[in-house]
């Protein structure tokens, strides 16, 4: 397949998507970006996926892939994944770690807060003593620094609309460093959203999920 039959569907502020654009401009594919409006979903959104009916989808020819897929299929140059096995593994531990802990809870503790912030807090620490001393959680730019770019790209946002402190200097000083690091890495730094824009939008999102607890 050509790279041109590479389409991406996604919101402009959606973290997860932003995974997607990295890892595709780390592997140097060129694609087609597909803006979606949430309120009025496209028949291909609704084609390619039918059951959560959510944005981002990535596809390539008539397959709706992920991530991985992504390292797989464009294996030459910037590798996302380690090639030893082990570190492969530990690789997608930490991702999941992440997607399924760390940052629905993350979410909590601005939405609902309360036990959510605690919880938050204890696995970020897991977190923080795993990346301690690390530029980033392989030897480059990889896999979990995706995953987790989340923090990177929403938490000072969530920070500031909410005035929640999560990562304070002495407790997550790794984690901070990380994210300064990260976030100056070309691809990622050009791609941001527009931060103004972020923060109208999750006021906005906050105000509702506070109002209705």
């Amino acid at each position: 397949m050509l790279e041109s039959e590479v389409k991406l569907l996604r919101t402009w502020s959606s973290p997860f998507a932003l995974r997607i654009v990295w890892a595709l401009k780390l592997k140097g594919v060129k694609y087609e970006t597909i803006l979606e409006d949430l309120a009025n979903k496209s028949p291909s959104l609704l084609q390619y996926n039918r059951v959560h009916k959510t944005f981002p989808v990535l596809i390539h020819g008539r397959n709706t892939v992920d991530l991985e897929y992504i390292d797989e299929t464009w294996a030459a140059g910037h590798r996302l994944l380690p090639e030893d096995p082990y570190e492969r593994s530990v690789t997608r531990f930490w991702a999941k770690f992440g997607d399924d802990q760390v940052f629905v809870l993350v979410w909590r503790a601005f939405t609902k807060q309360g036990e959510a912030l605690i919880l938050a807090l204890k696995h970020l620490k897991f977190v923080e003593e795993y990346i301690k001393e690390k530029r980033f959680f392989g030897d480059e730019i990889g896999f979990t620094d995706l995953v987790f770019s989340c923090l990177a790209n929403l938490l000072s946002i969530l920070e500031e609309v909410t005035e929640v402190k999560i990562l304070d200097p002495q407790t997550f000083p790794s984690l901070l460093a990380w994210i300064e690091v990260f976030s100056k890495v070309p691809v990622v730094k050009e791609n941001w959203p527009p931060r103004e824009k972020m923060i109208v939008k999750f006021k906005a999102i906050c105000k509702y999920f506070l109002a209705s607890k």
